[in-house]
C-alpha cells in the first residue's frame, strides 16, 4: 500500500471513530440524563431504598454479564452491525418510555430493559472500534477519543435533566424529552452504518493472526487486575450519599460535581488514551496510584476545595475504566475472538465492580476509614499485576505500545 492510500484509509479510519463517538454522545445523554434522577423519581412511586437498590443493582449485573453472550454471538455470526443496531434500538426506546408508566415495578423493568440494550450492543462496537484503531495512531487513541464524546454526552443529559427539574419538577417529562437525543442517536447509528457497513475492512493488518480457542494467560492476569481496581472504585451514588448526610457540600452541588467528574473524565480520555499507546501499561500503573487517592478526598475531606479534587479524580479513574482498560484488551487476543474476549472481559469486570460496590456500602455502614481503606487497598493490589504484564507487553511486537 503507498502512502497516499495509507493517508485515504487513515482518514477514513477517523471519520469511522468520530462518527461513532457522535452516536455514543446521544446515547450517553440519554441513558446517563435518566440515570441520574432514577432513585428520587422510584421514590415518588413508592419504591423502597432497598428496592430501589436491587433493581439498580440487577441491572448492572445484567447488562456486564449478557455482554459474555453479545460477544460470542457477535464472533459467530460475525453481524457486527445487526446486533449492535438491536441494543441500541431496545436501550434509546426504553429510556423515554420511562415517562409514561405508573407503577416503580413496570419502570423497573424498563432500567433493566435500557441495561440489557447497552450489554447487546457493546462488543460488537468495542470491536469495530477496535478495527479502525492501529490506522489513527493506536488502540489507546481510538477508545480515547470514543470516551471524549461518551462522557460528553454523560455531562450534558444529567444537565438538561436537572434543569428540566428545577423548572417544572416534572420527572416523567424530563424522560419524555430525551426521546429527542434517543432519536439523533439512532439516526446516527443509521448513518454510520450506511457510511462503514464492513468496519472490519478498516483493520490495518501486518499479518495475519493465529486463531486460538484459548484467550492468552495475559489475558487472565490483566483481567484480576483490572477486577481489583473495579472493586475498588466506590459508586458515585454512595459519594453522593455521604456527601448529602453528612451535609458535606450543598445538595445542589451534588448533580454539578457529577457534571465536573465526567467532564474531567472526557477530557483526560484524549490525553490518557495518547500516553497510553506510547508508553504502554506503565501509564496504566501510575493513573492506578494517583486514582487511588479519591476515595480519602471524597469521603474523609471535609474542605470543598478537596471534595472538588477528590470528584475529579473519581472523573480520571473513570476515564481510565472506559478507555484505557479496554483498549488494552484488544491487541492480546485474536482478531477472530475479540468480541467474545471483550464480552467475557467487561462481564467480569461488572460483576467484580458490582461486589465491591455492594461491599464497600456494607463497611462504610460500620466504618467510613474503613471504606476507605478498602478502596485504596483493593486498587494498589493491582499493581504488581499490571507491572507484570507490562514486563510481558514491553516488546516491540506486543501491539500495545510502540506502534
Amino acid at each position: 500500500m503507498n502512502g497516499t492510500d495509507g493517508g485515504f484509509a487513515a482518514r477514513r479510519a477517523m471519520r469511522f471513530v468520530l462518527l461513532v463517538g457522535v452516536l455514543s454522545l446521544f446515547a450517553d445523554c440519554t441513558y446517563e440524563g435518566a440515570r441520574s434522577v432514577l432513585g428520587p423519581w422510584l421514590a415518588t412511586m413508592g419504591a423502597s431504598a432497598a428496592a430501589i437498590g436491587i433493581v439498580v443493582g440487577f441491572g448492572e449485573l445484567l447488562g456486564y454479564g449478557l455482554r459474555v453472550v453479545s460477544g460470542r454471538l457477535a464472533d459467530a455470526s460475525r453481524q457486527f452491525w445487526p446486533i449492535a443496531i438491536t441494543g441500541y434500538v431496545v436501550q434509546m426506546s426504553a429510556v423515554p418510555l420511562l415517562a409514561f408508566v405508573q407503577s416503580w415495578q413496570l419502570a423497573a423493568v424498563l432500567i433493566v430493559l435500557e441495561r440489557t440494550g447497552k450489554a447487546i450492543r457493546n462488543p460488537p462496537r468495542d470491536v469495530m472500534l477496535a478495527s479502525a484503531a492501529k490506522r489513527i495512531g493506536g488502540y489507546g487513541w481510538a477508545f480515547g477519543i470514543h470516551e471524549a464524546f461518551d462522557q460528553f454526552g454523560a455531562m450534558v443529559g444529567p444537565l438538561i435533566v436537572a434543569a428540566i427539574v428545577a423548572v417544572r419538577g416534572d420527572y416523567r417529562f424530563a424522560f419524555a424529552v430525551l426521546a429527542i437525543p434517543a432519536s439523533f442517536n439512532l439516526c446516527f447509528v443509521a448513518l454510520a452504518r450506511i457510511a462503514f457497513p464492513r468496519p472490519e475492512d478498516l483493520e490495518q493488518r501486518d499479518k495475519e493472526d493465529a486463531v486460538v480457542d484459548r484467550y492468552p494467560l495475559d489475558y487472565w492476569v490483566y483481567l484480576a487486575g483490572a477486577g481489583l481496581v473495579a472493586a475498588g472504585f466506590a459508586d458515585y451514588p454512595l459519594i453522593a450519599y455521604h456527601w448529602s448526610i453528612h451535609r458535606v457540600i450543598p445538595v445542589d452541588w451534588v448533580p454539578l460535581l457529577y457534571a465536573v467528574a465526567m467532564a474531567v473524565s472526557g477530557g483526560a480520555s484524549l490525553l490518557l488514551g495518547r500516553l497510553f499507546d506510547r508508553y504502554g501499561f506503565r501509564v496504566l500503573i501510575a493513573l492506578t496510584i494517583v486514582a487511588a487517592a479519591f476515595a480519602p478526598l471524597v469521603f474523609l475531606a471535609g474542605r470543598m476545595e478537596y471534595v472538588v479534587l477528590g470528584a475529579a479524580l473519581w472523573g480520571m479513574g473513570m476515564g481510565v475504566h472506559e478507555s484505557i482498560i479496554p483498549a488494552a484488551v484488544a491487541p492480546m487476543v485474536s482478531r477472530a475472538r475479540r468480541a467474545s474476549a471483550f464480552g467475557v472481559f467487561t462481564a467480569t469486570y461488572g460483576v467484580c465492580w458490582f461486589a465491591g460496590s455492594a461491599l464497600i456500602g456494607w463497611i462504610y455502614d460500620r466504618s467510613i476509614t474503613g471504606a476507605v481503606a478498602f478502596c485504596v487497598i483493593s486498587q494498589l493490589l493491582a499493581l504488581p499485576v499490571f507491572a507484570w504484564v507490562s514486563r510481558r507487553n514491553a516488546g516491540p511486537n506486543s501491539g500495545i505500545a510502540g506502534k
